[in-house]
């Protein structure tokens, strides 16, 4: 008798996305993490004249040849003399992710997850007949993990350990110490690093950290043009690594997912990384001058202690009103006119938090706050 799959029922929709579906047109929106701006003109105008050129068509399974090229010499700074036969195109990083967690994971096999996290990473694994671990990424470490707790989650049957810095949803960074301690602890274990760098080019103070170029053989990096080329609608990311067998196990499996990327977008993307490629850090300089405002609203306010992230568009507070979870926290917020994310929507270790991406202007960042500090003080009496 016909029904429904175990994994379909399994799924539940995301905190996040229940929060921005119960908001109105009128509120002041920290909740999904799309940055306010337009992608670069030349990609735009790249994209119309491809389209007008013909290229309306299929791909390779990989993706055009140049694009690939290309992002391959954009890593030269991580690790020199990788080529297209390194990168696969993808429909967004969320495809890249799947993608990564079918070719690697069979039912049995248990990945290891930070938390709070990205919401997608638990549900890929399931669909993938696979066990979700989480490993805490803690408030008092700045959302860095510690070797001991991801001791204690492995077993025979660990394949891989999941890595994303910056962070989605905390705005955690690593340093090269840091990176080496996680490398070092994958290595011990013999487990595939997938490593999901989507915010690479949104960094703060120092230079990004890569898990690319470490000589390990089991890195694949994942990234994305939705947030550094703010071209979320346009779906478009990547894998690479220098592991060609790797790459021809993911390559495959592309096609049983989407068979290939957008034609015409593919050449827009290519054109953006050859005559913009200064767009992230132009939209990094401004996410920071945001990050250092919201931070230091956030801190003044009565029960909410901040770091100040060093990357990605995201700050993750703890937030302490007497008698109320992250989920009531952000509904009395929205019913003041604010929209973020409770920070149970990440994870049990989120609770006690809130995300609030700064995607929205800086005028908007100060009305925003005006209202939450009226709410808190409010609710904390």
């Amino acid at each position: 008798m016909g029904g429904f799959s175990d994994r379909a029922l399994a799924i539940q929709p995301t905190g996040v996305r229940k929060m921005f579906d119960l908001a109105g047109d009128d509120v002041i929106s920290f909740g999904l993490g799309e940055p306010d701006f337009q992608p670069p003109k030349v990609a735009i105008e790249a994209f119309h004249q491809a389209m007008v050129d013909g290229h309306n068509k299929y791909t390779t399974t990989a993706g055009l040849p140049a694009l690939r090229d290309k992002i391959a010499q954009s890593w030269d700074a991580y690790l020199q003399g990788m080529t297209e036969e390194n990168v696969c195109i993808t429909m967004s990083g969320t495809n890249a992710l799947l993608n990564i967690f079918l070719t690697l994971v069979n039912p049995g096999h248990n990945v290891l997850l930070p938390e709070p996290y990205f919401p997608l990473y638990g549900p890929d694994v399931s669909i993938c007949g696979g066990e979700d671990r989480y490993y805490p990424c803690k408030f008092d470490n700045e959302f860095i993990p510690q070797i001991s707790d991801l001791e204690s989650l492995i077993d025979e049957n660990t394949v891989a350990i999941l890595y994303n810095f910056p962070s989605n949803p905390t705005g955690g960074t690593l340093d090269l110490h840091q990176r080496d301690e996680l490398l070092d602890f994958a290595k011990k274990h013999d487990l595939w690093i997938i490593s999901d760098e989507v915010y690479d080019r949104i960094v703060f103070e120092n230079e990004h950290v890569s898990f690319m170029g470490t000589g390990y053989d089991k890195v694949l990096v994942v990234n994305s043009f939705s947030k550094t080329f703010a071209m979320t609608g346009w779906r478009i990311g990547y894998i690479i690594s220098d592991n060609l067998e790797a790459m021809k196990q993911i390559i495959k499996m592309q096609y049983y997912i989407t068979a290939c990327s957008n034609d015409a977008m593919q050449y827009a993307v290519l054109a953006a990384m050859e005559h913009a490629a200064d767009y992230p850090d132009i939209i990094a300089k401004e996410f920071q001058q945001r990050c250092d405002l919201i931070v230091d609203r956030l801190n003044a306010m009565p029960g909410v202690e901040c770091h100040k992230p060093k990357g990605a568009i995201y700050v993750f507070p703890k937030v302490k009103v007497e008698g109320m979870n992250s989920e009531e926290i952000a509904l009395e917020l929205l019913k003041d006119g604010v929209l973020c994310s409770p920070g149970s929507a990440f994870g049990p270790s989120g609770e006690g938090h809130l995300r609030f991406a700064y995607t929205i202007s800086k005028e908007d960042i100060m009305l925003g706050m005006d209202k939450v500090e009226k709410s808190l003080r409010r609710l904390n009496g």
